[in-house]
């Protein structure tokens, strides 16, 4: 079967999905060509961009687009020429949908089922397209690690105001989490669009009077190794689509709590979920009080949860066969 790829932002969540196609079938991704030279670059890009776009979509018995974003809104505007399946995580939804054609859209692929409520609230009339599939997390890129308490608090992901973690610095000094021994670990790197809340993010432990207590690390390499370091897992966005940083983290023996984003609940129990500091507070010292073997029972139980239904070897498969199942018919 000859499947045709379009994919025009981060391949952070699609590598092992593409892999899993490649063993069972022809597939080739779209690579827009571009010129060098000045003189009517745009206008002659913009046609050779259309001709050569139209040739990928015939040439292909399913176009599988991987963020409904720019290149699908493109390829609505066309003529219907072959079976589309498209992944919207979470942020196309504010910023590309309202652009999009969905009626030449086959299969929508959403990672949760709040995501669901969101777009048929949005777009009513296609719920009958929608497939949810939640993001994954390889547990053997991610293995379990056994680890004694040791009162560290991590997060890791852009750090944009999206994230909360300037929240999350407050509420650590508020909640005096520095006096009771405990150390909290930031991952990520600065976002160009957000340098502004870097820079005051960075500064801001010193002015709590708690540096002692706040690592930065900056962009992370090798995120397993960050995630070992952390006994608690903090998920303190206000909006995610199915986040897989605390996929991450669990797989490799974290605990978890998370703010009360739209999905939350579909990731971790009730009991792991937050609204305020004082609550988040709350969790984090009744966790502190276990014993040793139950504190380790509790992040089984999560990690057992979250690989049930979230382990890329399970997703990459389900994917495979939606994509199957289109061509066929």
């Amino acid at each position: 079967m000859k499947i045709g790829i379009v994919i025009n932002e981060t391949w952070a969540f699609f590598d092992e999905i593409y892999q899993e196609l490649k063993r069972y079938h022809n597939v080739k991704v779209f690579k827009p060509r571009c010129y060098s030279f000045p003189f009517f670059r745009e206008r002659l890009q913009k046609r050779q961009f259309e001709f050569q776009f139209r040739e990928f979509l015939s040439n292909h018995e399913v176009v599988f687009f991987e963020w409904a974003s720019e290149f699908l809104a493109i390829a609505t505007q066309l003529p219907k020429t072959t079976s589309i399946i498209t992944r919207l995580h979470r942020y196309e939804l504010y910023q590309w949908a309202n652009q999009i054609d969905w009626t030449k859209v086959d299969h929508i692929l959403l990672v949760s089922e709040a995501k669901r409520r969101e777009f048929n609230t949005r777009f009513p009339g296609y719920n009958e397209k929608i497939i949810v599939i939640p993001e994954a997390v390889n547990p053997e890129k991610f293995p379990y690690s056994l680890r004694d308490f040791q009162k560290n608090i991590g997060i890791l992901g852009h750090l944009t105001p999206r994230k909360r973690v300037y929240e999350l610095i407050l509420a650590f000094s508020e909640l005096e989490l520095n006096q009771r021994g405990y150390h909290l670990h930031v991952g990520g790197g600065a976002h160009p669009r957000f340098l502004d809340y870097f820079d005051a993010l960075i500064n801001l432990p010193a002015k709590l009077g708690i540096e002692n207590s706040v690592t930065f690390y900056g962009h992370i390499q090798n995120p397993s190794d960050f995630y070992r370091k952390v006994d608690i897992f903090i998920s303190n966005s206000y909006s995610e689509g199915l986040q897989v940083s605390p996929m991450e983290a669990i797989a490799t023996g974290s605990y978890c709590l998370a703010h009360q984003w739209s999905g939350a609940d579909e990731l971790l129990p009730e009991e792991n979920l937050y609204y305020t500091d004082l609550e988040l507070g709350k969790k984090i010292l009744d966790f502190e009080r276990l014993p040793n073997k139950e504190k380790q029972q509790k992040q089984l139980n999560i990690r057992d949860r979250v690989l049930e239904k979230c382990n890329s070897n399970l997703i990459s498969e389900n994917i495979r066969k939606i994509i199957e199942n289109v061509a066929h018919r």
